[in-house]
């Protein structure tokens, strides 16, 4: 019998329903494409994020098992183990964690939360869950404490009293210390909140609880009452113990610290304040800043260290947060690069009441994790395993790449390598708990990060893992100003004038192309030598376009012929590159600013190290006084040796072979007489600002000298934002597009401040490159709205510029999208030539034939030549991606040329041929050959090649639009991979565009993740979850069914060290650690049960109650096949139980039947 499969039926169904596919007579053999990917090879998940914790506020260290844990101010725990063991959770809440407290060797962590609630994570599965939480209804947590091998947690209030928790069951004692009964009864003010909860290392029994006004009191558990209490004026922020457990330290307000004997309270044995100045008079010290934390840890062998931070002088303006480390007399400070947020000291062992013997201190920075050696000689740091530098300059753009060549990740490990820093400690990184994960991908990954100060990160993302393999630094091709008056009046941007748009990289050939937000284009080759270039090679390229305003016949304007835009290039052109910077005048007849770039080129030879080295620098410049545009667009091809890159200006295509330029030419003049829309000249009257980010162009009326700011610039908004803000809240049901038509500048306001991590600058202008980043996503938007928005569109215009209405009305189309391939881009042709396809902001795909010579010796000595094809296809948004399938549906490789050594010697440098893709030849019968793939905004359509028949189509999004579309190759074929602005990720088949997956997974809440969502082959995905933070994900199944094994173990089995020898004289006099029976003390028996309205328990997810309903992803699969497995046994059961009763049944009816035989046996058949 056939097997029923309903996910077939259904895709048949949703194909049928949502792809207006149309086959064209010719192309009937479309039928038989057989497509292998179906829905069931798709599922979405979470599988590991990377970077440095955003915004963290708390740590914990498990000693033994040797992992840190970080929580965040977001609700968000990181928990790391040697390299490559990470592990990501997320409260639900979603309420700052506020402190992490250990279960040692348990694979448990308790976390305290800013809502008033403790939760209890198992960290013995790969996902972490909650075991149990408690929420606090009627105090405030401010403190909490759990002491070694205890299942007893002490929680201290907001108004001084203490409760008791038990961790394994998650319920309160009956045991409360209350705080008037803790402090003096003749005391007439309440001490504060708790702020500080320890026992005594040697007396269990014995517990020092601090009040945030100054009061230190040690209570005795058993007689429930205070031994002692110690006072001082100033407030108190942390309290550390000695071992022997006879003295403690105080940190106080006034940047002093106080060491107290337990058995004289009335004043303090020592008052010092590390960084304060002592008078000569013998008078107090000057008041210094606060001592945040201090740690008291002892050594065997020699004097004990006491760490601090804080406590500076106040005169020490601007001074870098510093960590104190005093070690007998010598006092160090080290100055860290930001704020700490916390710090910890790593002992040798976790006994409280043993010497501890640290070896290194963990600070925790508000953007980077810190280990310091205390065992060597000027306190080194730990060279971080960590991929925490993600963020060391904003991150402003991001490709993912699978499947990369075998040969390019050790190549760029290999230079790399020699860019590493010197000074580390020479020992191991000491969190080194966990194991890595058994289970491995077949194929390589790789990362490339662009950043604000115009640096590029190559990383390798293999096996879930992410390590930096080599780091290029474009700037050094400029000229740095050393101060804001030295700044060139050319420059388009105030602050990081060198950021990173757009990234263009072939593996295979190994060439990198960028382009930046003032307007360049650099081109790198790869290298293997080191080589000192003495002048950059450089190409300026005038673009200008005299037509502005847009009609498209979609809306309501009518068809007219192309005209010619004077000034402009429409014919190949060639020009030599220049050796320096233009030496052209840099005034026009009336005064302005005329061919002048705007960035300076270095001029002083540039030493390149192995790795990617400068080919070509190309800079647009000024024209008549105007800013050169922003680039939208860019495509690098090493086959055919040339950039291409685009604005709203028109596009540019070098050959960077040859130095030259090839083509500079408007877009109207690619339309030729085909051109579909109306174009009004320009007013001379009206200057324009350059385009920004990675938005479309337009023009704005603000004055030329007015600078656009770069895409980590700060700036504010109007107080009309505000309002429409708290409009917002008000109505959070609103609709999704009219959200969006609302709220533009909302949405804006959130990414800008999102993604200016640090943020330099004080300035209040709006960045240019955010507001024109944010206006693409608004003009898309206001495509699906009424334009009776237009009246709150111009409420933006305030903040910046005009601009951003102009796009918002389509007033421009720009280049948005370039794909170079061999194709059969004329009707006429039957053999695939050379060319390049050019999509455009108003959904158009227009093509140009290159004619490309055979050979290396003609190529660098023959111009290329070039013939306009016009338009091949026209769709509904904006051109994202276009690629190329031949007549089997298969997808085409891009052309390249593999790599080689630039630098060798000539009669050593072996090129190799350029690799072409194949395509089946054209019939009579069947004149098209190849298939072209074109995904737009809103549509995506499949194009028969010659004949430019549409032979499937499919409306991707009615209510929202595409931000990110990619073609991905999988094990199982190949497909278009979407996301969508409404948070959509959407998998669609290729050629016939049936829908596989649609997945309502992230809602775009802020611009960075429009700016780094990005697919790759092989069923992976990347966005930037914060500033500091890369989430991947899949969309594969069998990458889902996997996870668990590629996943890291936080917890592995370790054996508790000793505890340590009390000695014979201490066993015999006493005075060794006194032992509590905590369960007698706080057990329901002896303490009662607490008051139900102090706190509920809430069970948590990660319990066998929980497991059904929160259950994702691999996790749900295995609770799945559990609860059938469990079902399947139940059934089982139920079948053995019928069986048993049948058999009974049979039994019963084969003693009757003997019986009944029995009776007459003997009897004739008459006696009856």
């Amino acid at each position: 019998m056939k097997k029923f499969n309903i996910r077939k039926v259904l895709d048949g169904l949703t194909s049928s329903s949502s792809s207006a596919a149309s086959l064209q007579s010719g192309n009937r053999e479309n039928d038989m494409i057989q497509e292998t990917l179906q829905s069931e090879h798709f599922q979405l998940c979470k599988t590991v994020r990377h970077g440095f914790p955003y915004q963290p506020s708390s740590m914990a260290f498990d000693p033994v098992q040797k992992i840190l844990a970080i929580g965040t101010q977001s609700g968000a725990l990181r928990l790391f183990g040697r390299a490559g063991v990470e592990c990501f959770c997320q409260h639900e809440s979603g309420s700052a964690v506020i402190q992490l407290e250990f279960l040692v060797n348990e694979g448990a962590l308790v976390s305290a939360l800013a809502d008033d609630s403790i939760h209890l994570w198992n960290l013995r599965q790969k996902l972490p869950a909650v075991l149990h939480s408690l929420k606090f209804n009627r105090e405030r947590i401010t403190f909490c404490h759990l002491p070694f091998q205890s299942k007893w947690l002490y929680v201290g209030t907001e108004r001084g009293n203490i409760h008791i928790v038990n961790v394994e069951s998650f319920t309160l004692s009956g045991y409360v210390i209350m705080w008037n009964k803790a402090i003096e009864l003749s005391s007439k003010t309440h001490p504060g909140p708790v702020v500080h909860i320890s026992d005594n290392p040697m007396d269990e029994g014995k517990l020092l609880i601090g009040f945030e006004c100054g009061i230190v009191v040690l209570w005795d558990l058993k007689s429930k009452k205070a031994d002692y209490r110690y006072s001082y004026d100033e407030a108190i922020h942390s309290v550390a113990w000695h071992h022997e457990g006879k003295q403690f330290v105080c940190s106080h307000s006034d940047g002093t610290l106080t060491t107290w004997n337990i058995r004289a309270p009335a004043k303090p044995a020592q008052i010092i304040t590390p960084h304060g100045k002592q008078p000569k008079d013998g008078k107090k010290p000057e008041p210094c800043k606060p001592i945040l934390k201090v740690e008291y840890k002892t050594t065997r062998a020699g004097d004990p260290f006491m760490i601090l931070c804080g406590g500076l002088s106040y005169d020490t303006v601007g001074r870098r947060a510093c960590l104190t480390v005093m070690h007998g007399k010598s006092t160090a400070v080290l100055e860290m690069d930001y704020p700490i947020v916390d710090f910890l000291t790593l002992c040798e062992t976790p006994y409280p009441n043993d010497f501890q013997e640290p070896y290194a201190v963990v600070v925790l920075l508000e953007k980077d994790l810190v280990l310091i050696d205390l065992a060597q000689i000027g306190y080194p740091i730990f060279e971080n395993p960590y991929p925490l530098s993600i963020h060391e300059s904003p991150v402003t753009c991001c490709e993912y790449f699978a499947d990369c060549p075998a040969e390019v990740i050790p190549a760029l490990y290999s230079v790399g390598s020699r860019q590493k820093r010197q000074g580390f400690s020479k020992k191991e990184w000491p969190i080194s708990g966990g194991n890595w994960g058994q289970g491995t991908l077949s194929f390589s990954e790789m990362i490339i990060t662009g950043h604000a100060d115009g640096s590029i990160k190559f990383w390798d993302a293999s096996a879930l893992m992410l390590q930096v393999l080599y780091k290029l630094k474009t700037a050094k091709v400029f000229e740095k100003p050393r101060s804001k008056e030295e700044k060139s009046s050319t420059e388009i941007v105030d602050e990081d004038p060198f950021a990173i748009q757009i990234l263009s990289w072939c593996p295979e050939s190994r060439v990198l192309c960028v382009a930046g937000v003032s307007a360049h284009v650099i081109v790198y080759r790869f290298s293997k030598q080191e080589v000192t270039t003495e002048v950059v090679q450089l190409l300026e390229v005038r673009m200008q376009c005299e037509l502005n305003e847009v009609e498209s016949p979609e809306c309501g304007g009518e068809q007219a012929s192309a005209v010619s835009t004077p000034g402009t290039q429409s014919s190949p052109q060639t020009s030599l590159p220049q050796s320096h910077p233009s030496t052209s005048s840099n005034n026009s007849s009336d005064g302005l600013r005329d061919n002048v770039p705007c960035l300076k080129v270095r001029s002083s030879p540039l030493k390149q190290s192995a790795g990617y080295q400068v080919e070509l620098l190309i800079q647009l410049v000024w024209v008549s006084g105007e800013p050169p545009q922003q680039i939208t667009s860019l495509a690098v091809n090493s086959a055919y040796g040339l950039v291409a890159f685009g604005n709203g200006n028109g596009l540019a295509v070098i050959d960077y072979l040859q130095k030259t330029l090839l083509l500079n030419m408007s877009i109207a003049e690619l339309y030729g007489s085909t051109d579909p829309h109306h174009r009004q000249p320009r007013s001379p009257r009206k200057t324009r600002q350059p385009s920004a980010g990675l938005c479309d162009g337009n023009d704005a009326s603000a004055a030329p000298e007015e600078k656009c700011k770069s895409p980590t610039g700060s700036g504010s908004l109007c107080n009309s934002d505000e309002d429409s803000k708290q409009k917002l809240i008000d109505r959070g049901t609103m609709h999704y597009k009219q959200l969006f038509c609302l709220r533009r500048s909302f949405i804006l306001f959130d990414w800008f401040y999102s993604i200016h991590f640090p943020v330099k600058s004080k300035s209040k202008r709006i960045s240019k490159t955010v507001a024109n980043d944010f206006a693409k996503i608004s003009r898309k938007i206001n495509m699906i709205a009424d334009q009776k928005d237009d009246a709150r569109d111009n409420s933006f215009s305030r903040s910046r510029s005009s601009s951003v209405t102009s796009i918002d009305r389509e007033s421009r189309e720009v280049i948005s999208s370039f794909y170079f391939c061999d194709s059969l881009s004329k009707k006429s042709e039957t053999v695939a030539v050379p060319s390049l396809w050019v999509g455009t902001s108003l959904g158009s795909m227009l093509a140009i034939v290159l004619t490309v010579p055979s050979t290396p010796e003609q190529r660098m000595q023959q111009p290329l030549g070039v013939a306009f094809c016009g338009p091949v296809v026209r769709l509904k948004g904006g051109i994202l991606r276009m690629a190329q399938l031949d007549a089997s549906g298969t997808l085409l490789p891009h052309v390249y040329e593999s790599w080689y050594e630039p630098n060798a010697p000539e009669e050593e440098r072996e090129r190799p041929q350029r690799r072409r893709p194949t395509s089946p030849p054209s019939t009579l019968e069947n004149p098209d050959c190849q298939y072209a793939v074109v995904c737009s905004e809103k549509q995506a359509k499949v194009v028969a090649m010659p004949s430019q028949n549409c032979v499937y189509e499919h409306n991707i999004t009615e209510t929202s639009f595409v931000l990110r579309a990619d073609v991905v190759t999988m094990t199982a074929g190949v497909g278009i991979a979407c996301f969508c602005a409404n948070g959509h990720i959407m998998t669609l088949s290729l050629p016939s565009l049936r829908p596989l997956l649609d997945v309502n997974y992230l809602p775009l809440t802020d611009m960075r993740i429009a700016r780094t969502f990005c697919f790759s082959n092989q069923g992976q995905a990347l966005y930037l979850t914060s500033p500091t933070e890369i989430q991947r994900i899949t969309y594969i199944q069998e990458t889902c069914d996997n996870l668990q094994e590629m996943l890291g173990e936080l917890f592995t089995p370790v054996e508790t060290p000793e505890a340590p020898n009390q000695g014979f004289f201490k066993g015999l006099f006493g005075g060794g650690a006194q032992s509590l029976d905590r369960e007698d003390l706080f057990g329901e028996v002896s303490a009662g049960k607490a008051s139900r309205s102090l706190a509920q328990h809430i069970p948590g997810p990660g319990g066998m109650e929980g497991m059904k309903g929160a259950a994702s992803g691999v996790v749900g699969e295995l609770a799945r096949a559990r609860i059938a497995l469990d079902e399947r046994g139940q059934k089982l059961g139920e079948l053995e139980e019928r069986t048993a009763a049948m058999m009974a049944s049979a039994d019963s009816f084969s003693k009757h039947a003997h019986d009944v035989m029995l009776k007459y046996k003997d009897k004739k058949w008459y006696q009856l």
